[in-house]
């Protein structure tokens, strides 16, 4: 299947999931010039329809990405995903502004890193191939898929395979979460490569 298919089939699968729709619209309201739902939300939607789950895989966040170098204050994260809770208060919202992920990343990972340049250069940066993709909604309701590296993570995506992704994940950092993830524990189907040192 090609990147075009591939990408047809997954807004197939976003407009076709309530929950995901009312997520985006929500994030709509915020406003923002570039952003997204990422990472996990999207692997769980598409690999729960995969496997035919009738109910949707437990999230411990929904990632709401976008890119502000203009504010990249923690306050300003913290109100967007104030606004969120009391759109949606049983989602468990996470929003982070990728252009200030270089503030934080050498406490939380242990090594600095440079200031990302925009949305689509954030998502690259994501520890696994198959979350380096994105969502969004535009004023007028089209859907997009924001997938920095096309082929490679639509494919990991739809054959429910986890690959390493290098550019800022360590291999300790890719092997500790996929133990924590417990990806074959959740979808028996899933591909684990092994990391290359």
């Amino acid at each position: 299947m090609n990147v075009a298919a591939q990408t047809a089939r997954l807004i197939s699968l976003v407009r076709a999931n309530e929950p995901f729709m009312c997520w985006l619209r929500s994030v709509r309201t915020l406003g923002l010039a570039s952003w997204c739902i990422g990472a996990g939300a999207v692997r769980n939607l598409a690999w729960d329809a995969l496997t035919g789950r009738d109910a949707p895989s437990v999230l411990a966040d929904v990632d709401v990405a976008f890119f502000d170098a203009a504010d990249i204050s923690a306050e300003r994260d913290a109100d967007l995903q104030r606004a969120l809770q009391a759109l949606m208060p049983s989602v468990p919202w996470e929003v982070t502004n990728q252009a200030g992920v270089h503030q934080w990343f050498e406490a939380a990972f242990g090594r600095a890193v440079e200031p990302l340049r925009s949305l689509e250069d954030a998502i690259a940066t994501w520890p696994e191939f198959v979350t380096c993709i994105g969502v969004t909604l535009t004023d007028s309701d089209e859907v997009q898929v924001i997938a920095p590296y096309g082929r490679r993570t639509l494919n990991d995506l739809f054959s429910m395979t986890v690959r390493h992704n290098p550019v800022r994940a360590t291999v300790a950092n890719y092997q500790a979460r996929v133990a924590t993830k417990k990806y074959a524990d959740r979808w028996p189907d899933v591909h684990i490569v092994p990391a290359q040192c």
